[in-house]
Order: C-alpha cells, then structure tokens, then sequence
C-alpha cells in the first residue's frame, strides 16, 4: 500500500508521478488554532511528510520544497516551468530587478549582473572600505565613552552606507539616513498591509513620499553629473541605460535605485546582527576566527567568511521563496500540475538533520573542515540558486567581511539583553533591539 497516497494529495495528471502527500487538515486546523507563524506549520509539515509535501491554507494545495534535489529542479534546472508570479515588496520597490518578470527582468538582470562580479565588484572595494572604516572609527568612540549603542542599527547604518556610497559614490549623510529609514518602516508592513497594490501603498503613503523624494534627489544630482569622492556610481550606470533604452524612465531607475537600497542593505544588517547575537552565546568562535591567522591573511579571511556562511545558513538571507508552476511537471517522483503554488524553503533545509548534523549548533568550521557540510547545491543556498539568485551575494559578502575584519580583533559587545525568539517576515530578524556596550581600549 503506497501510505503516502493515503494521506490525501491534489488531483495529478495520470502516470506523471505519485500524488504529493499532504498534511491532513487537522494539523493545519491545530496550527490556525494556536496562532503561529507560518515557520511552524511548514516545519511540522516537513518533519512529519519529508522534503516534497502539501498542505492547504485555502481551498487549493501549496507544495513546500525542502529536499535539496528538489530545490534544484525547481530553481536551477527548470526556472522557466516554476516562476515568480509577484513580489511582497511591490508596493515598496516597484519594477524594479526584484519584481520583474519575463523580458523586462532577462533586460534589468544583465544590465545590473555585470556590476556585481569580477571587475565591476572591485569598483566597489574602496566604498566598502570607507563605509567599514566609518563604522570602525564609530566603534572606538563608544568603547572609550562608554556610550550604549544598538548593534542592530549599527549594522543597518553600515550597510546602508556601502550601498549608498556604491550607488551614488557619496558616503551616506545624517539627513539622507533618517529620510531613508522609511524603506525599513515599509518593510517591517509589508506582511499586515491590504492585497491590493492600490490600497497597500495609501497605506504607507507618507513613507513612500519620503522614499520617493531621496530617490529623486539622487537621480538629480547624478544626472547634473555630480559624481561623489569615489567617482560616479551604479547610479550612473542606470542613467546611461536609460540613453540607450528608453524603457528606462525615472520611475523604473527609481525603481531600482530602491530595489537595491533596500535589498542591499537590510540582508546584510541583519545577518551581522544575528552573527554579533551567535558569537555572543559561542565566544570561542570569535577567537577560533581571529587565531587562524594574522591581520589580512587568507586564513583569518576564510575563517570570518565561515562565520558569515554559518550565520547564513542557521537565518538565511531569504528564508522562504515562492513559486508557481505554469505546467504539468514531475519533482522528485511527484506529480505537480499547473497553477500550484510552491513554497521553496532555504531556513528548512538548512535546518536538516540528514543533511546537517547537530543543525541548531552554530559550528562555522561546517565551512572550513573538508566534508563537513553537504555538497548538493540544493543543501545550502541562502540568496537562492539559478537565473533569479540574488545579485547582490558577492556584495553582501564582500562588505560583511570587511566589516568584520575591521571590528572583530579590536572589539566585543556586551549585549544588556538579547532578543528571545526569531520573526519570519521579508526576511528572519531578531524579534527585538540589541542593545550593547564596548569595554574602553587598552592603556
């Protein structure tokens, strides 16, 4: 007897493959009843079913993908027959390379990939530098006055800064950060605002009014050829597309001056955040990083990289990434028809004790012993995998570990309290501030 069919499944195209099998409405009703987050469900959905399974929050089925074998058929081998349908942050970002979808997106993608690889990477070595060396001297100032700070907000004002320097080629100012808190605000409401784009962005009207001037502002200074220190920036870079394209108005450049602020800033905040709260609770992995080897060495380089994979790996820049599939298709054995909603869950299957032992341990040497960690590449992959992998993942690398080479040697926080529990939102963020204290130098 095929227990698995008994569960229940969605109807299935006839010898395309076995029925997925289904959380029964029970578990689903236990779920509602106790007012959880949607993590909970998909976890006991995921333990009790296995790495392909549904369960249904209306009257059609969603197909959660945890197996890494799975992931990659739905995300890296066939992208083009499980596609995004839409994108939560619409009403925050617009058009923009996030959003887009089919040739408008293969266009945005190729003009924007160029500047995150290779030689257009190493164009933004100085402003990540600058902006950590910013933070740095910030840092000596509260550990000789003693002054509290928030590690969290520190990190979004870092990150924020590296983007803007790499955006506009001008170190971010007072004025510019405190306009720009609005791309949080929205953020933090995406999840509770109405369906309709319409209605979702009278709702944070004020805040996209904010948004929208700081946007335009830039564009200005960069059209009128106002180049910052560190030369012109990818700023620059969409308004010499739009010469060539005229698909590329000011509102799709804002778009994706948006797009990038936000995306590029708020990931890599909140992965320093949890790292700084990880280290806290596993000091000796701070001194196991800065022990591999001296100042600058590729050892110690390798050794705060894999601080940064196993932070992501444990809260991973996109926990949850949604799909639709547009045909009739076989996953894993399964039959999946077209119109099926799939949830693809990178905070699950990182959480896999088949595939990673002792998965809630924060053990960053996953990443440096040999055949420590999996090697499908379906088993770990916190910005995504494919055409539609995050753009911004050697950017976000990148300053992360300069940051971290920067803070780590000269200084520890001592958090007065620390966050009890994980939201699972846009992104995985503490579910509260972090606030700390830096003990003075040396004499």
């Amino acid at each position: 007897m095929d227990t698995e069919a008994s569960l229940g499944s969605p109807s299935y195209v006839p010898g395309t493959g076995r029925p997925v099998p289904e959380a029964e409405p029970a578990l689903v009703k236990r779920w509602h009843s106790g007012g959880g987050e949607l993590v909970e469900l998909l976890t006991q959905v995921r333990e009790r079913f296995g790495g392909v399974a549904a369960f249904r929050l209306g009257p059609a089925p969603t197909v959660l993908v945890t197996d890494p074998q799975a992931v990659q058929h739905v995300l890296a081998r066939h992208p083009e027959r499980y596609v995004k349908r839409s994108h939560r942050a619409r009403v925050l970002i617009g058009d923009g390379v996030l959003a887009a979808t089919g040739a408008a997106w293969k266009q945005q993608r190729r003009l924007l990939q160029s500047q995150f690889t290779g030689t257009g990477m190493r164009r933004y070595e100085q402003r990540i530098t600058g902006a950590a060396r910013t933070t740095a001297g910030r840092w000596d100032g509260y550990a000789r006055s003693g002054q509290p700070f928030d590690v969290g907000q520190e990190m979004r004002r870092f990150a924020l800064d590296s983007i803007w320097r790499s955006l506009t080629g001008h170190p971010l100012d007072d004025e510019t950060e405190r306009e720009l808190a609005a791309v949080e605000s929205v953020g933090a409401a995406l999840p509770t605002l109405p369906a309709d784009i319409g209605d979702a962005q009278e709702a944070v009207a004020a805040d996209l009014a904010r948004i929208d001037a700081v946007a335009r502002h830039a564009i200005e200074a960069a059209r009128g050829g106002a180049a910052g220190p560190d030369g012109p920036g990818l700023l620059h870079v969409l308004l010499d597309a739009a010469a060539e394209h005229p698909e590329y108005t000011d509102r799709l450049i804002r778009d994706e001056l948006v797009t990038l602020l936000a995306a590029g800033h708020e990931t890599t905040a909140t992965t320093l955040t949890w790292l700084y709260l990880l280290l806290d609770r596993n000091p000796a992995a701070r001194e196991q990083a800065l022990a591999a080897g001296g100042e600058g060495s590729p050892e110690r380089r390798q050794a705060i990289q894999a601080l940064i994979h196993e932070t992501l790996r444990l809260y991973p820049s996109a926990w949850i990434l949604p799909r639709h599939a547009t045909q009739d298709d076989t996953l894993a054995g399964y039959a999946v028809e077209a119109g099926t909603d799939l949830l693809v869950c990178p905070y699950l299957t990182h959480r896999d004790p088949e595939l990673w032992p002792n998965p809630e341990n924060f053990d960053p040497q996953r990443f440096i012993t040999p055949g420590a960690r999996p090697t499908h590449p379906g088993a770990y992959f916190p910005f995504g995998i494919g055409p539609r992998a995050c753009l911004g993942l050697q950017f976000a690398l990148r300053e992360s570990t300069v940051l971290l080479e920067h803070l780590l040697p000269a200084h520890t926080p001592a958090f007065s309290s620390t966050p009890t529990k994980a939201l699972h939102g846009i992104t995985v963020r503490p579910d509260g501030p972090t606030p700390a204290t830096l003990a003075p130098p040396l004499a």
